[in-house]
């Protein structure tokens, strides 16, 4: 069972979050930067983040993308290198394995490296697009950017030679609708929402965790240091590097389910 010691929280909030994820109906998930740390992606606010080395207001603005699209290239070139060499760690493996037992129904991320998917999570929100995919700015065609060469910059559409831009959402731009609309949907008739490595600064993402409070859901939140949301809208803190924390809880969570239903049972009822 969980050691009390090993981490900063009390074992009763442990107990609670513990409890409310193996028993909810419906539980979502909200993660942002500070579940890829331990994979090698650093956030790009605070110590040692992108802004740090670019003006987001230039480098990651649509109209400055628009205007000079090669010198947003230079630093969208330098984040698709780390995106591409990440790989999940322990965290998005917990989150898959809750997924896989029937207890997290959806991932909202606010990240863009993919790393959700590629640990084996399927029903995931990308908030904010994916690195891993790039688009034509001309006739919206979609290619894995993997196939497409940086040698160059801008790099430019095979089929029609338009620039072609990373499937994120800059400054500027506005949310995808379908993602915005499954993110209210699911935040709205959730009974826990689970928080993981986001400081809650950036809306509209930052303001989910406060509408599912108001609808009765629990909001559990895993973070280093607290956030701005700990005051605001979290319910249960764990204190904690979300590559620790989430496995330890995810076992806890089995070894509930493993006493009060099988596995089968949990996946039939989150199916109904």
């Amino acid at each position: 069972m969980f050691q009390k010691e090993e981490f900063l929280f009390a074992a009763d909030d442990v107990q609670t979050a513990v409890y409310k994820l193996a028993h909810a109906e419906r539980v979502t998930v909200l993660t942002g930067a500070g579940i890829s740390v331990a994979s090698g992606i650093m956030p790009f606010r605070g110590k040692g983040g992108l802004w740090e080395k670019y003006d987001p207001e230039e480098a990651a603005n649509i109209e400055s993308f628009t205007r000079d699209p090669r010198s947003s290239w230079v630093m969208l070139k330098e984040i698709l290198q780390v995106v591409a060499k990440a790989e999940p760690n322990a965290g998005h493996y917990s989150l898959a394995r809750l997924e896989d037992m029937g207890v997290v129904n959806a991932i909202i991320t606010q990240n863009v490296d993919g790393l959700h998917q590629e640990a084996g999570s399927k029903n995931v929100i990308e908030f904010h697009g994916n690195t891993r995919r790039v688009i034509c700015m001309a006739c919206h065609g979609q290619y894995a950017t993997a196939s497409i060469r940086l040698k160059v910059l801008p790099p430019y559409c095979p089929i029609c030679g338009g620039v072609l831009k990373p499937d994120v959402v800059f400054f500027g731009e506005a949310i995808p609708k379908a993602a915005l609309l499954q993110s209210q949907v699911e935040t709205t008739e959730c009974q826990v929402m689970l928080v993981v490595g986001t400081s809650g600064m950036v809306d509209p993402a930052a303001s989910l965790p406060a509408v599912a409070r108001t609808k009765g859901a629990l909001v559990i939140e895993v973070n280093p240091s607290r956030s701005h949301l700990t005051s605001t809208a979290t319910d249960v803190f764990l204190e904690g590097r979300s590559e620790l924390v989430l496995p330890m809880l995810v076992d806890e969570v089995e070894t509930v389910l493993g006493r009060s239903k099988s596995s089968s049972d949990v996946r039939n009822k989150h199916a109904e």
